[in-house]
């Protein structure tokens, strides 16, 4: 599991003018793709060795932005000049490094000579970076999970060649597979929640109201987390499909709304229709009513749990 670097102690150093005569130059080395700013599209990492730390530094775009680019140092060596929208991936040997971002950094170049900040990059780690826009070159650090939202759409940043000594490509190990989700669904008749074409919460029966009671104790004897549940409402194809899509969505939005007043997290549990796209039976013919009893299997309220993990 990836973890979150939290905290990073400053450490002002004196000044090093020789550094910062010669910043521009390295800056303005041509970049490791000929006349390109970005490169590829941002793709989730693999994890490297006990032997490397790996960094996403990252800038988001949108609004709020300010112009120029952001000077990423490592150990007080340039490394690249990170735009809006860009992106850039690189690794060290794990210890305590300085890292940082400058917006507006000539001509003093802070990130090589004052307003360092230190941090200890542990071996095997994927350190996820945000560049701050309010002129702080402090690395903003966030989870894996928040950055790879907000990387969305974000390209490798590839305009200038990095001088950081310290920086390495990363030898990164294969990425483990994603595991598909897994669900355990209950099924819960139609007809035994609802009369026939009802859907609100007056409407639920008494022995409905009892099958959800006793579904929910079953949930929590079976399961450890019910951390994702989607509620899915079946119809039966007699009718109109637009009409029968909205009997299916009210339907699970009750139950949903009963599966919470019976103490199930709210965040955990979403409602959705399948109408009568997923029949259990398709064959019904005769008469209204013979049709109806035939089609009764279809009538369902499906609670489908993630069990994923388990």
């Amino acid at each position: 599991m990836f973890k979150q670097l939290t905290v990073f102690n400053v450490a002002v150093l004196s000044v090093a003018l020789a550094c910062a005569q010669f910043a521009t130059a390295e800056e303005m080395q041509p970049g490791t793709v000929a006349g390109q700013v970005f490169g590829t599209a941002y793709s989730p990492v693999a994890p490297v060795s006990d032997g490397q730390a790996q960094v996403v530094y990252y800038r988001t775009s949108g609004m709020g932005q300010q112009k120029g680019a952001a000077h990423v140092y490592v150990d007080s060596e340039f490394h690249t000049g990170l735009l809006p929208g860009g992106f850039s991936t690189f690794c060290v040997v794990p210890g305590s490094r300085t890292l940082g971002a400058y917006l507006n950094d000539a001509p003093g170049y802070k990130g090589k000579n004052v307003d360092l900040f230190s941090a200890n990059l542990e071996g095997g780690k994927t350190y996820f970076l945000k560049v701050q826009e309010n002129g702080n070159g402090a690395p903003q650090a966030v989870t894996r999970e928040e950055a790879e939202r907000e990387l969305v759409g974000s390209r490798s940043q590839v305009q200038a060649l990095s001088r950081a000594s310290k920086v390495q490509q990363c030898n990164n190990l294969p990425m483990a597979p994603v595991q598909a989700a897994q669900f355990k669904d209950y099924a819960l008749s139609g007809d035994v929640l609802f009369a026939f074409g009802k859907s609100g919460q007056q409407d639920i029966s008494y022995k409905g109201r009892t099958a959800i009671r006793e579904l929910i104790t079953q949930l929590h004897r079976e399961h450890a987390k019910l951390e994702r549940i989607e509620v899915v409402g079946h119809t039966d194809p007699i009718g109109a499909y637009a009409a029968n899509e909205a009997l299916g969505l009210k339907r699970a939005q009750t139950v949903r709304r009963l599966l919470i007043d019976g103490g199930l997290s709210a965040s955990a549990i979403t409602a959705s229709s399948a109408g009568s796209s997923e029949p259990v039976t398709d064959e019904c013919y005769g008469s209204k009513a013979e049709q109806v009893a035939c089609n009764a299997p279809n009538r369902r309220v499906v609670v489908r749990v993630d069990v994923s993990g388990q």
